[in-house]
């Protein structure tokens, strides 16, 4: 959360001249309602299963594209089989301090709205960081870097792996 997928997934799709696909705004356009409602409404194992559909429903589709997806979507064995399969699945490790920084004001994301976000924040990177690092063909540290320079370093991995 908070690492720069959707920004950093824009720019390089446009680099790129690929499409980018965002999962947390498909589910948005598809329900028409914010991910806090659903969260609300489903609780986290309903979100989590449109997650799924979405990420699986764009794997099928075989076309070279650019997705961003949630921080969580990494949890679901098969979306981290689908992601694989689609392409290079980059990591963008950002720090909890880093986090902390970016998320303190940030009221939509539902899994956030604790009392103490600095240690939701430690829980949820003990958790998923190991995931992330078996997923990730590469592992990105963005603490410190602007959005170009994280997108120049995704784009010689590109050109040096074939």
């Amino acid at each position: 959360m908070g690492s720069g997928k959707s920004t950093i997934g824009r720019l390089l799709a446009a680099r790129l001249h690929l499409p980018f696909a965002d999962s947390d705004a498909i589910i948005l356009e598809n329900t028409g309602v914010s991910i806090n409602t659903i969260f609300e409404i489903e609780g986290e194992a309903g979100f989590r299963l449109r997650e799924s559909r979405v990420i699986a429903d764009l794997a099928a589709k075989e076309t070279a594209m650019v997705l961003a997806t949630g921080g969580g979507a990494v949890l679901s064995a098969a979306n981290r089989q689908h992601l694989r399969g689609m392409g290079r699945v980059v990591y963008l490790d950002v720090s909890v301090e880093e986090q902390l920084k970016r998320l303190r004001q940030d009221r939509s994301r539902p899994l956030l709205q604790v009392a103490d976000l600095e240690q939701r924040l430690r829980s949820l990177a003990e958790i998923r960081n190991p995931i992330y690092r078996e997923t990730a063909h590469w592992r990105i540290k963005t603490d410190g870097l602007r959005a170009d320079q994280v997108l120049r370093r995704i784009l010689r991995f590109h050109r040096q792996t074939p």
